[in-house]
């Protein structure tokens, strides 16, 4: 009994041992990063000076009208570019599980290729193609589509179309990956069942394909709210930091040149990261309880 006892406890130990590193990490890099935040959001801390304000940080952030703007640009840019991505991206799958079958793996490849491609390469491609004497404008011009050149980085409307844009080239075969694999678990049987009482494509699309396909769009959906509530990298090499004009200043980026560029006031920046986590929890939660519905 004592050597079982024993035995257990050197199990215990070693158990702990092999977790340590990562408990370490988790602790380093996570929790310490979290606590410390909440010790941020009540001051007003520039590095050097440090003192307790209490919510000054949440009534000058109800002030400020700068910041609230930038949430709006993100609010416009999510509303317009998620449900186009989405569209795309659950067109595509269908196409590829049963439209194509040849050369379906080079499809796949092809259209999942930019998610991996680097945010800053990317991001400075489309920078030199969307210039006002860019490729892009160029060719429109020669086939008479346009006549005069659009100006995709300097004005307010184009420049947030040009963000949409290279989010949905970079984004769509990302999310048709997962609708991909959602097509091809639904079991074959259900939609021979289907043909078998007479129900066409489109019938089977929409009161089959759709309704089990839900999960995995409210996925979709879900994680690509949070990323534009995130988002940083396109505005900032896109269009200049958020310009013209701040046309395209994004949370993210306002958040950012609060703590280093402006002001380096690294309190306020919290206390503003914290409404951003608080606006994607809420995000989250309602598009569950609509999308997901009321399953427990």
């Amino acid at each position: 009994m004592n050597q079982k006892g024993s035995f257990a406890k050197y199990l215990n130990r070693m158990g702990w041992f092999f977790v340590a590193p990562a408990l370490i990490l988790f602790s380093v890099f996570m929790l310490y990063p979290i606590l410390s935040s909440l010790y941020l959001v009540t001051r007003k801390w520039k590095g050097f000076t440090d003192s307790f304000i209490g919510l000054g940080n949440f009534v000058r952030m109800a002030n400020d009208s700068l910041f609230w703007n930038a949430l709006g640009n993100n609010f416009f840019l999510m509303l317009i570019q998620i449900p186009i991505m989405v569209f795309l991206a659950l067109v595509l799958a269908v196409v590829l599980n049963q439209g194509i079958r040849r050369f379906r793996g080079a499809f796949r490849l092809m259209f999942f290729l930019p998610c991996v491609t680097s945010l800053v390469a990317y991001s400075i491609l489309f920078r030199i193609l969307l210039q006002t004497n860019g490729m892009a404008n160029n060719i429109m011009l020669d086939l008479n589509l346009l006549s005069e050149p659009i100006g995709w980085l300097n004005d307010s409307f184009w420049a947030k179309m040009t963000i949409i844009i290279a989010l949905t080239w970079r984004w769509t075969g990302y999310n048709m990956m997962f609708f991909l694999v959602g097509l091809q678990n639904i079991d074959s049987e259900i939609y021979e069942a289907a043909e078998v009482d007479g129900a066409s494509k489109i019938y089977q699309f929409f009161r089959i394909t759709l309704p089990l396909l839900v999960p995995v769009i409210l996925f979709s959906i879900v994680t690509s709210t949070s990323g534009m509530l995130q988002l940083f990298d396109e505005p900032n090499i896109l269009t200049n930091q958020g310009g013209p004009a701040n046309a395209t200043m994004t949370a993210a980026l306002y958040i950012y040149r609060q703590a280093f560029v402006i002001n380096s006031d690294f309190g306020y920046a919290t206390a503003l990261s914290y409404m951003i986590v608080i606006l994607a929890g809420l995000f989250a939660w309602l598009q569950i309880r609509l999308l997901g519905g009321n399953k427990k």
